[in-house]
């Protein structure tokens, strides 16, 4: 059983920075059943661009028959604020002026979106999570809910993210935002301006995702007369104008500044401090050759949380190896939560 739906928040939701969002909606699915302990939640939490169909952009790893099914679990994943998917975002009615925000919008934070869904949790009557899982973006995210502590998480899984945005991966962003802003139908105050900007960023980004290896297994020629028309060339086109057809040129602008603002230190002592106060049974996943989130960055929240455990995998696509090598995610985190439940039995019997 799934169902769409949408919760509006009926009080003034206040920002991190200070600023006010009024009417504030969060668009989220579910699939299968709570039980009648409601100690069966999955709680998955998504990327950059995706949405809150988990079984559709996560397949292999949830779904009928997969590691997180709606047989067993109930599985919710709701759409990140400003995203283009439902919730509250640029292109939504500001209700001061009756017209859409565009770059009226105001600037959010990772640890704002973390916030928002803990609200949607609430509303839920979910006090519990079974298992928290969020890979990118979706990992700052987790992070953010399971130091908060505002919901009890009884495993956390973070998959191809960190404890800050490096300034590689801000320069990565910020040339996107710079792409974006060449398109001058970006500041028309229109539902598809800055489009082609858009279609660039996406092209940009998708060099981050993968790696030198990905592209000469997929877009190698295969004749050596070309001069023109490459497949990579053309790959990169696809995949802009792809995103085109599905999001706007500001859900992405503000989102990236979103992921850029990244830093569980802020307003603690420290990051290292911060990452101290995560006190769930937590499984840290890395891709070894990924060039945006590099495995160093895992390594680094493994050795900081209390007894975390770390894993890694060999993906030639890097980055994107978190959506795409799901068999062995499936394995890693199979492995991990059976670990665990081993673990509460021995230490059930010894308090016995």
């Amino acid at each position: 059983m799934s169902n769409s739906l949408t919760y509006k928040y009926p009080k003034i939701f206040k920002l991190e920075n200070g600023k006010k969002l009024r009417n504030l909606e969060i668009a989220y699915q579910t699939f299968g059943t709570l039980n009648d302990k409601k100690d069966n939640v999955i709680w998955a939490c998504h990327a950059l661009t995706a949405n809150a169909d988990v079984l559709d952009w996560w397949k292999g790893l949830f779904g009928s028959k997969a590691l997180f099914n709606p047989e067993e679990h109930f599985i919710v994943c709701a759409n990140i604020l400003g995203s283009h998917y439902g919730t509250t975002n640029p292109l939504s009615t500001n209700p001061v002026t009756g017209q859409p925000y565009y770059l009226s919008f105001p600037e959010f934070t990772i640890r704002d979106m973390a916030e928002i869904h803990q609200l949607l949790a609430v509303h839920l009557g979910i006090h519990t999570i079974k298992t928290l899982i969020g890979g990118s973006l979706g990992g700052q995210q987790a992070l953010e809910w399971s130091i908060s502590k505002k919901i009890i998480i009884e495993n956390l899984i973070l998959v191809a993210t960190n404890a800050v945005h490096s300034p590689w991966g801000i320069a990565f962003n910020e040339s996107q935002r710079l792409a974006i802003a060449t398109d001058r139908t970006f500041f028309a105050n229109q539902p598809n301006g800055g489009l082609k900007g858009l279609k660039t960023a996406r092209s940009i980004a998708l060099l981050s995702y993968r790696t030198y290896e990905a592209y000469n297994e997929t877009q190698l020629e295969s004749v050596n007369d070309k001069v023109a028309d490459f497949r990579a060339s053309s790959y990169q086109n696809y995949q802009g104008e792809k995103l085109c057809n599905r999001f706007n040129a500001y859900s992405y602008w503000y989102l990236s500044k979103a992921m850029d603002s990244h830093n569980v230190g802020r307003g603690r002592k420290s990051i290292v401090d911060a990452l101290r106060l995560v006190k769930t049974n937590t499984l840290v996943i890395g891709i070894e050759n990924d060039i945006l989130f590099p495995i160093t960055e895992q390594q680094f929240l493994a050795q900081h949380i209390e007894n975390a455990t770390f894993s890694s995998i060999k993906c030639a696509y890097g980055h994107d190896g978190f959506l795409i090598e799901t068999d062995k995610l499936t394995n890693i985190i199979g492995h991990f939560l059976k670990e665990n439940i081993n673990k509460k039995v021995i230490k059930l019997q010894h308090i016995a």
